[in-house]
């Protein structure tokens, strides 16, 4: 990426606010059917009188899909929301929400976040950069997030290594700040959602991609 594409004015972004919200709220759709239906499968299941030997099941499966529903929804408040009233996330906060909606994924996730709180945009980039790290290891491997300060600055990274570590396309176009042109628009939108969040703090994104490792880099004001 050229240092042109994080210096365009907001009027020359690839996509207005209308259409991004759109395919933000496509995407949350998408993400939430899943755990929304497995809870109504299993409320089928308790109200069905030929299933009450699968009472147990049934409930196992809405306790979790209502568990995982929730941790969907209390990352994404912070991830594509206006997130809560608090103004500052600690770096426990953080790590919380990616751990809720990464539990049961093949990566495993370490985090070396320096001590201190995070403002909101700075929180955004953080939880959607930690999410995409994690993501560019389908077939398992290790997640290492890190966030250090130096003086006014903060440097957010992810360095996915493992096994067929590698970003989409659609995700390495988002990343890049520019408009899908093919592909599918839910495997774009998020990280065009985190270059965006970081280009307008004033901040840079870095992408580097070899074999079998995948590092983004966000560097924006702390």
């Amino acid at each position: 990426m050229t240092d042109a594409a994080f210096a365009a004015p907001l009027h020359d972004l690839p996509m207005d606010g209308p259409e991004l919200a759109s395919l933000i709220a496509a995407k949350l759709c998408h993400d939430f059917i899943s755990p929304s239906g497995a809870i109504m499968s299993g409320l089928d299941l308790l109200n069905d009188p030929s299933s009450q030997d699968m009472r147990d099941d049934a409930i196992g499966l809405i306790t979790d899909s209502a568990k995982k529903m929730v941790a969907l929804v209390q990352f994404c408040r912070v991830a594509f929301g206006a997130a809560t009233t608090a103004e500052r996330f600690t770096a426990d906060e953080l790590k919380a929400l990616v751990d809720g909606v990464t539990a049961g994924g093949r990566a495993t996730i370490a985090w070396n976040i320096s001590p201190g709180d995070f403002g909101k945009p700075q929180a955004r980039a953080l939880v959607n950069l930690a999410y995409l790290t994690a993501a560019a290891l389908p077939m398992g491997g290790e997640a290492v997030i890190s966030a250090t300060r130096d003086g006014d600055q903060l440097k957010i990274e992810g360095k996915a290594e493992g096994n067929r570590a590698r970003l989409k396309a659609e995700a390495s176009t988002g990343l890049a700040g520019q408009r899908l042109t093919e592909g599918l628009a839910g495997q774009w939108v998020q990280p065009y959602w985190l270059w965006l969040t970081v280009q307008q703090t004033g901040g840079r994104l870095d992408v580097e991609t070899v074999e079998g490792r995948v590092v983004l880099t966000a560097r924006m004001p702390s």
